[in-house]
């Protein structure tokens, strides 16, 4: 009896282990089954069992190429003002700040050598006018002299003898010389006494051109060597705000695609305004060191609310397509020498693999000028999970247009 019963518990046993183990079977099958690639989750199976693929369409836009680059505020023309002649301070009539005309007195130096300088050669200007004179009245006298002998001589030969004559003449020509003479010595004794004028002009240092003073350099009193010495200081710095130079450096691989002319939009962080302004100049030499190009803008500032050395971020429109046919960046990854291949949903929703055309490219569009037409959809994903001849559903992407 007591045998019979262990062997009836040992079955049943048995029995539950069995069971126990297809169930578990079962659910670790579900689970693996559950855990399916995700690579397959980019093309989805529709209700009839087509793919469902993601499309966007060729549609016409505009389409603009754009260089954003930083770039930094110079002056248009900035230059330090030297004195001409060394002299003292005697007035400073500028400051920093101060905003100047062209031909406007900055400084003006005491030069009190110079004024003697001037009367001396104004007395030599005199001093060579009188001698001017008397060198004229005396060739004048040898020669009506020399005239005189030569008409009698013509008239009555033996009452003038030769030798007098010849000696008239020798000091016609001897007066006539200092006569010349004499008009050489005022011109240089007037040129003499100009040049000390110019340089008494000199000691009124003037502004080259308008402009802001950004740096002062002297004060009253001070001595100043001339500008010619090399230890000589300038008086002024004077810097020519409006316009101002924005100053790009447009890298090597852009530079063919940059003309004078060319919109920029200036972009000021520190004021927060956008400027309109155009490409003033090219440096034509890429620069060794950094591979780009020196492009200069100029941006009026005629309220100088801009400053030599802010920063700036400016956009330069490289190209610009009107109403172009384009498609988006991932319905073309390759691209080799203008072209790529593109997978078509065709209006039977099959799918084809074209040549296209490629033109201008921008970071999200490419422009398209052969293989396409406007409407066509263009698959943007998945090309590797689907076949040319395939039958497939489109999905619209977002944003984009239906026919």
């Amino acid at each position: 009896m007591l045998t019979g019963i262990v062997a009836h518990r040992k079955l049943v046993a048995a029995a539950l282990f069995c069971v126990a183990f297809v169930f578990g079977a079962a659910a670790l099958y579900a689970t693996r089954a559950d855990r399916k690639p995700d690579s397959a989750a980019a093309i989805k199976p529709s209700a009839a069992g087509a793919p469902v693929v993601v499309v966007a369409q060729a549609k016409r836009t505009d389409l603009i190429n754009t260089l954003n680059l930083a770039a930094e505020f110079r002056p248009f023309q900035e230059v330090d003002v030297y004195a001409r002649v060394a002299g003292y301070v005697r007035q400073m009539k500028v400051d920093v700040g101060d905003r100047v005309k062209a031909g406007e007195v900055l400084a003006v130096l005491e030069v009190p050598e110079l004024e003697a300088e001037l009367q001396q050669a104004s007395a030599a200007v005199d001093s060579a006018d009188q001698e001017v004179i008397r060198a004229k009245a005396a060739y004048d006298e040898a020669h009506l002299m020399y005239s005189r002998l030569t008409e009698v001589l013509k008239q009555q030969p033996d009452l003038v003898a030769q030798q007098d004559v010849d000696e008239a003449h020798a000091k016609d020509e001897t007066r006539k010389a200092s006569w010349v003479a004499a008009q050489s010595a005022v011109r240089e004794a007037k040129a003499r006494r100009a040049k000390y004028r110019d340089m008494i002009e000199y000691s009124k240092i003037t502004a080259p051109f308008a402009g802001v003073v950004s740096r002062r350099n002297a004060d009253t009193g001070a001595l100043m060597g001339a500008g010619t010495a090399s230890a000589s200081q300038s008086l002024v710095r004077l810097s020519q705000l409006d316009p101002l130079r924005l100053i790009l450096p447009v890298p090597e691989s852009q530079v063919p695609k940059i003309h004078i002319g060319d919109p920029v939009q200036v972009f000021v962080p520190s004021t927060g305004h956008t400027l309109s302004a155009t490409v003033a100049r090219l440096s034509g030499a890429v620069a060794t060191e950094t591979r780009t190009m020196r492009v200069e803008v100029d941006v009026p500032n005629p309220q100088l609310t801009l400053a030599p050395g802010m920063y700036a971020s400016a956009t330069l429109t490289l190209d610009e397509r009107k109403q172009a046919l384009a498609i988006p960046v991932e319905a073309a990854p390759n691209i080799k020498d203008g072209a790529a291949t593109a997978l078509v949903l065709d209006k039977q929703h099959k799918i084809q693999q074209r040549r296209i055309g490629v033109g201008l490219q921008t970071p999200t569009q490419i422009e398209v000028t052969s293989g396409l037409e406007e409407g066509d959809l263009v698959l943007l994903g998945g090309q590797g999970q689907v076949q040319p001849g395939q039958t497939a559903e489109p999905k619209l992407a977002a944003g984009g247009d239906s026919k």
